[in-house]
């Protein structure tokens, strides 16, 4: 008889969840206001999050299965915690909700007290928080829907047999629906017969509009989320966004959700796919090749140029190429690290590119998350017109070296060469002009512009919160306005100068272990902005902690930091395991005084047991 007792499962390490706070209140609850206490009992998913993030929108995706699966023991409330001002606005965040199809709680955080009270340091973070009100896990980044999936049914079983869960329908009421034509329209082009082709985002359709750009003349697709090619009422999108018409008359539509790029042909209204798998690209997989077999990355929108369908690839910050004659896809431009660098294709940084607009010579976008015009010339280098990086915005006119944008979404040549920028947060319709290196103002109170069309003497604006396409008279005179410039609304983190550890924090997921089958499973990338700011610790590693050495002569900077770990099942009769890429970027606002921090602790997954 052998009495020895199973070894004992190790304790979760648990702290107690501090209060929801936020100025904006609730959305989604029937106007009903919740506190942690009210929740007790439910497994409680935070999410972090902030409507231009492209992340965010992912996890936003990802969730949504497990949101499906147990909704009778799973909470999920969206906490939204804005970057840019524009996205502190109430409106803007009720708009945001419905615009990405939230279907839980959310809280609206202007103030950033939620934010604050969790440590929470990037966007996207999930937050677990047990039946007893207890944070249990917390992971940055995307890529983690598997580890919280598996954490729920622990804790489903763990609380089922203490008598702490409590099962039942959640907190979540839908918002009644609005009867426009368009619902948060994303992109539009002009076409041959003179119509507008619009892509209705949030409704998951294609529509065409009469030229008068308000009478549908019939819509193109089935209405709700799917990844199904067929006839104009069986086909089915996810979120469409760009549109680009080809020289034997199709369109290349930008599937966004998909991750795909789809091909209409406007004769017939058949929709086939061009391009992608439906899964989203991530790191270590194929970056070129036969194109329905290459996986993509959100993308936001296309261009024709050289000769090639050019794609923002916001989910990735990169640009790549489709080539209608080989049926191959490519990477054109970008190293996936988020931010502003110049200089050869393959050397350059975006950071969420959303809006193409192509000329003879000039590949134009809108980098939404550094508030920046830049542009592709003939050689593949990239050059930047106006923007400095990821955290100085706002509406300020004059000489593009200190002129601001706030998170644009488009870009529309004009027949002048100068262009036109849809100032998305700022609500405005901005002109870039080349040959004076100016940039002026064409419209305001626009609402959320992201995308405008040409159509004889006139622009055509999407404005995307206002459900409709705008017709305005190309001005003369530019309009003035008073000038703003903002940072983001994310405080600085203080640290000291000299050294500082670097301490990315990450747990393999409950039943799995770091991938080493074929060398480290672990990488971490760091930069700054300015370069001067780092004296030692800059490039890439496999080690998640490393040392650095600010420079105390630089008061402030920008810390980058990109950090990967793949995990992979842990059951070694298991010839083929699932593995798991879990991926963030950080980009850490810094200020350096005496007292500062000499520590930074980043959460990838799990907890910081020294914080």
């Amino acid at each position: 008889m052998n009495d020895a007792s199973p070894a004992p499962t190790p304790r979760r390490a648990r702290v107690r969840a501090p209060e929801l706070i936020g100025e904006g209140g609730w959305l989604n609850t029937g106007d009903k206001q919740y506190t942690l206490a009210d929740l007790r009992g439910r497994i409680v998913i935070l999410d972090f999050w902030t409507f231009c993030c492209i992340n965010c929108l992912h996890v936003l995706d990802e969730l949504r299965e497990l949101e499906e699966q147990h909704r009778n023991t799973v909470v999920i409330i969206g906490v939204h915690s804005p970057k840019f001002v524009h996205e502190a606005e109430h409106q803007a965040v009720v708009d945001a909700v419905e615009r990405y199809g939230v279907e839980h709680p959310v809280l609206d955080d202007p103030e950033l007290a939620t934010w604050k009270q969790y440590a929470v340091r990037a966007w996207p973070t999930l937050v677990v928080v047990d039946p007893e009100g207890y944070v249990v896990a917390q992971h940055a980044g995307e890529g983690h829907a598997h580890a919280i999936a598996r954490l729920v049914e622990e804790l489903e079983a763990e609380h089922e047999a203490k008598g702490t869960l409590r099962r039942g329908d959640g907190p979540y009421v839908p918002p009644e629906p609005e009867p426009t034509a368009l619902r948060f329209p994303g992109k539009a082009l002009l076409l041959p017969s003179g119509n507008f082709l619009v892509s209705d985002t949030t409704r998951h359709q294609l529509v065409e509009l009469a030229e008068d750009a308000e009478t549908v003349v019939r819509r193109l697709g089935s209405g709700t989320r799917g990844f199904t090619d067929g006839t104009a009422g069986t086909a089915s999108f996810n979120e469409p966004q760009g549109l680009a018409l080809l020289g034997d008359g199709s369109v290349v539509v930008a599937d966004t959700v998909n991750h795909a790029l789809r091909r209409l042909d406007p004769a017939t209204g058949e929709v086939t796919t061009l391009a992608g798998t439906g899964r989203q690209w991530w790191q270590g997989s194929p970056t070129s090749g036969p194109a329905r077999e290459i996986d993509l990355s959100s993308p936001w929108d296309v261009a024709v140029f050289g000769g090639r369908v050019w794609i923002a690839m916001a989910g990735v910050h990169q640009l790549w190429a489709y080539d209608p004659e080989t049926g191959t896809v490519a990477v054109a431009a970008g190293t996936t690290n988020e931010g502003l660098v110049d200089g050869p294709a393959a050397e350059a940084w975006f950071a969420q590119p959303s809006g193409l607009a192509a000329t003879a010579e000039r590949l134009w976008l809108a980098d939404s998350e550094t508030s920046a015009l830049r542009w592709v010339d003939l050689d593949g280098d990239v050059h930047t017109a106006v923007g400095t990086g990821l955290f100085d915005f706002g509406h300020r006119d004059g000489a593009a070296g200190q002129a601001l944008f706030q998170h644009p979404l488009g870009v529309t040549a004009l027949p002048d060469g100068s262009v036109a920028v849809s100032d998305t947060y700022n609500h405005a319709l901005r002109r870039y002009d080349p040959a004076t290196g100016e940039v002026t103002t064409l419209a305001t109170d626009l609402r959320e512009p992201s995308d405008a069309v040409l159509a004889g003497d006139d622009i055509v604006v999407v404005e995307s919160a206002r459900h409709r396409l705008t017709r305005l008279r190309l001005p003369e005179e530019a309009v003035r306005v008073e000038s703003v410039a903002h940072r983001t609304r994310r405080a600085a983190t203080e640290v000291a100068p000299g050294g500082l550890r670097l301490d990315v924090i990450f747990q393999a997921p409950q039943g799995q272990k770091l991938d080493t089958r074929y060398g480290p499973s672990t990488r971490l990338l760091v930069s700054s902005t300015p370069p001067e700011l780092l004296l030692k610790g800059e490039g890439a590693d496999t080690d998640l902690s490393r040392e650095l050495e600010l420079n105390p002569a630089i008061q402030e900077g920008v810390l980058h930091v990109s950090a990967m770990a793949a995990s992979c099942d842990d059951d070694p009769a298991n010839e083929y395991p699932a593995c798991h890429v879990h991926q963030q970027d950080w980009g850490v606002p810094v200020r350096i005084t005496e007292g500062g921090a000499n520590r930074l602790p980043l959460v990838l997954a799990g907890m910081d047991q020294d914080a």
